[in-house]
């Protein structure tokens, strides 16, 4: 870090002014989106939301089949998991279906009607019944950094528009009790960095309480005590690429998610569920990346090209070293799914 920088703040301000201000990344009207930036799963292949749909058909049998059942899409970018999900619901489930996108940019032209429109979880209905489903979001709630100093006081780190760092104050207070916790840098050598996920820990429970029962799942990079990055995640996406970290609205900052934090912040005092991988909850509902049978190319050939780009399709969305990668934090709500996340583990 360098020793001066005039107009610095946190990375936890510099960032939540660069993604969600007026002018902001992910607020800024008539851009692609986050589809015209990076990848994720949903813009991947429409099996994921396929995959989704049969989550949701899951809990909606646990709960009974519930005269509203609701669909939560938290950080819903344009709402295209949404829209997918919709289309692949069946009729009975689509017909007692109450589907709510929560994202802070403006709504999109053309989203179906039948979708509500949120700008922050605080504007929908207490006490919903059903799945919350947040693909992405957590990462790019925006973090504190902190790095060690030459005598391993973990000290946060300042930033100025131009991405130019400089060493701030001790890191104390909540935060401080934070990384005792889930990322200790104690003994740490100089220059050793984290990025301080309290709070992800706490928009993460806020999510849970949206529910009254049902089921709570976040999806995203994820790493777990024992195993923190020595210099942590922090980057930026623009175009497809990824790019250094600029907090003036011209990328996307991300930091990889503490998901072992957050599950212990959504249980309260109850038992914390394990994060799971996305290649083995996907693979559980129904997604397969194994190749057709040869046969169907003489018997089908139409068939086997289909079944060929689904198979390739599914082995993207479940390769161990891609997006099959990600981390599932899969958090039941009241009784009636407990089991659920037992019953994802292929």
């Amino acid at each position: 870090m360098t020793r001066t920088a005039s107009g610095a703040r946190t990375w936890r301000a510099a960032t939540e002014a660069a993604l969600y201000g007026p002018h902001g990344f992910y607020r800024r009207p008539g851009g692609p989106g986050p589809a015209g930036h990076f990848r994720t799963s949903v813009h991947a292949s429409s099996q994921y939301a396929a995959a989704v749909a049969e989550l949701l058909r899951r809990v909606d049998e646990a709960l009974a089949r519930p005269p509203h059942l609701a669909f939560v899409d938290v950080g819903a970018g344009r709402g295209e998991l949404t829209a997918g999900v919709l289309a692949r619901v069946p009729d009975d489930v689509a017909a007692r279906l109450r589907p709510y996108a929560v994202e802070r940019a403006p709504r999109p032209a053309g989203l179906d009607p039948r979708v509500e429109w949120l700008a922050g979880l605080d504007e929908a209905p207490a006490g919903l019944t059903g799945l919350l489903f947040a693909n992405e979001w957590l990462d790019n709630v925006p973090v504190d950094v902190a790095e060690t100093d030459d005598e391993g006081t973990a000290r946060r780190v300042l930033v100025r528009a131009d991405g130019e760092e400089a060493p701030g104050p001790p890191v104390d207070g909540a935060d401080a009790g934070w990384l005792a916790r889930w990322w200790p840098l104690d003994g740490a050598p100089p220059g050793t960095r984290a990025e301080i996920g309290l709070p992800r820990d706490l928009a993460w429970a806020g999510a849970v309480r949206a529910l009254g029962a049902g089921l709570a799942v976040a999806v995203d990079y994820a790493h777990e005590h024992g195993a923190r990055p020595p210099l942590g995640t922090l980057t930026g996406f623009r175009d497809g690429r990824e790019v250094r970290p600029v907090p003036d609205g011209s990328c996307d900052i991300t930091a990889h998610v503490a998901l072992d934090a957050c599950a212990a912040a959504g249980s309260g005092d109850g038992p914390a569920p394990a994060p799971r991988t996305q290649r083995e909850v996907l693979r559980a509902l129904g997604i397969d990346g194994r190749r057709p049978p040869a046969s169907l190319a003489s018997s089908d050939p139409i068939g086997y090209i289909r079944a060929l780009g689904a198979a390739g399709e599914a082995a993207e969305l479940t390769d161990p070293a891609g997006l099959g990668g990600f981390g599932w934090l899969v958090q039941p709500v009241g009784p009636a799914c407990a089991g659920l996340p037992a019953a994802l583990t292929a």
